[in-house]
């Protein structure tokens, strides 16, 4: 694990995992009003627009006409997706200071907002391209491992998934879906007809003739291997990952005869991006997969949480007790994982628990002025498809979207939990998963 610095802003943090978590929480989308202030933040968020994660030939037997080209390598975050990243830097820093967290400008705040990124490009750039958005001509040090080097905070580490949980976690998932895997496709039959029919027809004059339909892929749902504790194949899954493809097309800002080769526009997709969420669903939400592939992060955004509550160094939190911000800069894999583990919810932006590029769960804790209590709130915030697809400079006047999260369990009628509450919300979902290697045994472990 290394240190990077750039030279933009934000500051880092040394991560190591608390076996057992404190809190968390349900967050509102202005100031929590008059009667509170924000006095600490996490943010799990997505990297920003990348090209998709296979060379697209690998993709053209499911349609008749060729997929566009991207300008950069299988995966990586494109100069779009790092220009948008930044916009939404400048919008957070606005929209914090407005909130009394940070200052509106300055490097002073760049001390105590600590950084994580994962190993992959997109998330490594991801991170410079807020640090750079947020604080501007700052020094920063974002924690990072090289490329290629797993980083067990977002993702299971190879061989620490036992059979045990491989066996009970694709037993959870085929039995949602009525201990048959087939019985998805026919569940979600017309959207599939309808998405196959464009893959068929778009982009050429005449359907080619030996394309593979989306009907005719076998379904199976197994026991995983890496660092997946289920994998799940078939129509819906080839379907969620060409959907989310026509969505990164959209979001780059290709031309329109790029986007699902002139057939899918804004509402077209957000209709579309529903067989991405549907596979999410049942493969990543399930809570026997969900709970052990998050609870690595869940920890660490507990004990964090609770550093920044009790103002004293916490084992397992990132950072420092006086820091402001956290940001971890993962997946839309690591967002799933938590939201099925929490069993949350969001509608935005037309489109329902979808984690498109950049979009963040965000856990806050506030304090109230006249008591002292705190209190911690979730929300989820993304830029809309248009803003992303224009480039849209953002500002308070035209923020990007964000909704309030309920925690089951945990929220009370005004969205927020208390803290003994988040504590042992966390405390009982990950009573039964064992914590992965300190920091200080991984660093030793790659070294």
């Amino acid at each position: 694990m290394r240190l990077r610095f750039v030279t933009f802003a934000l500051a880092f943090l040394v991560p190591s995992i608390r076996p057992i978590i404190p809190l968390l929480g349900a967050q509102q989308m202005a100031s929590g009003g008059g009667g509170e202030e924000l006095v600490y933040s996490v943010r799990v968020m997505r990297h920003g627009v990348r090209s998709p994660t296979a060379d697209p030939s690998q993709y053209n037997r499911f349609a008749s006409a060729p997929w566009p080209a991207w300008s950069v390598a299988p995966g990586y975050l494109t100069p779009h997706g790092f220009e948008l990243i930044k916009l939404l830097g400048a919008y957070n820093r606005e929209e914090l200071a407005g909130q009394g967290l940070l200052t509106a400008a300055g490097c002073d705040d760049a001390k105590r907002i600590p950084i994580h990124a994962d190993s992959d490009q997109r998330t490594r750039e991801t991170a410079r391209a807020m640090v750079e958005g947020m604080f501007p001509s700052c020094s920063v040090a974002i924690r990072e491992n090289d490329e290629g080097v797993n980083d067990p905070l977002f993702h299971l580490a190879a061989g620490s998934v036992t059979p045990e949980q491989s066996k009970l976690g694709a037993a959870a998932v085929l039995a949602r879906v009525g201990n048959d895997p087939a019985n998805v496709a026919v569940a979600y039959r017309a959207p599939l007809v309808a998405f196959d029919k464009l893959l068929a027809n778009c982009g050429v004059p005449t359907p080619k003739a030996d394309r593979t339909s989306l009907l005719s892929i076998p379904a199976s749902i197994a026991p995983g291997k890496g660092d997946h504790i289920a994998e799940m194949r078939g129509p819906i899954n080839t379907a969620s990952t060409l959907s989310e493809i026509m969505l990164l097309e959209y979001a780059e800002g290709m031309p329109a005869t790029n986007v699902g080769w002139g057939c899918v526009d804004g509402p077209a997709l957000r209709e579309l991006i529903n067989l991405h969420t549907v596979a999410s669903e049942l493969s990543l939400r399930t809570p026997a997969v969900a709970i052990p592939q998050a609870a690595s992060l869940l920890r660490v955004i507990g004990s964090s949480m609770e550093q920044a509550a009790t103002h004293h160094a916490v084992a397992g939190a990132e950072g420092k007790p006086d820091d402001k911000l956290l940001l971890l800069v993962g997946h839309d894999t690591n967002l799933t994982n938590i939201a099925g583990a929490l069993q949350l919810d969001w509608l935005i932006d037309g489109r329902r628990n979808d984690t498109p590029p950049g979009s963040a769960l965000i856990f806050e804790l506030w304090r109230t002025r006249t008591t002292g209590e705190l209190r911690v709130r979730l929300a989820f915030a993304t830029q809309t498809l248009e803003q992303m697809r224009n480039s849209t400079t953002l500002s308070i006047d035209q923020a990007p979207p964000r909704v309030a999260v309920f925690v089951p369990g945990c929220s009370s009628a005004d969205g927020s939990c208390t803290l003994r509450t988040f504590a042992e919300l966390f405390r009982d979902k990950l009573a039964t998963v064992p914590a992965v290697p300190s920091a200080a045994q991984h660093r030793a472990n790659i070294e």
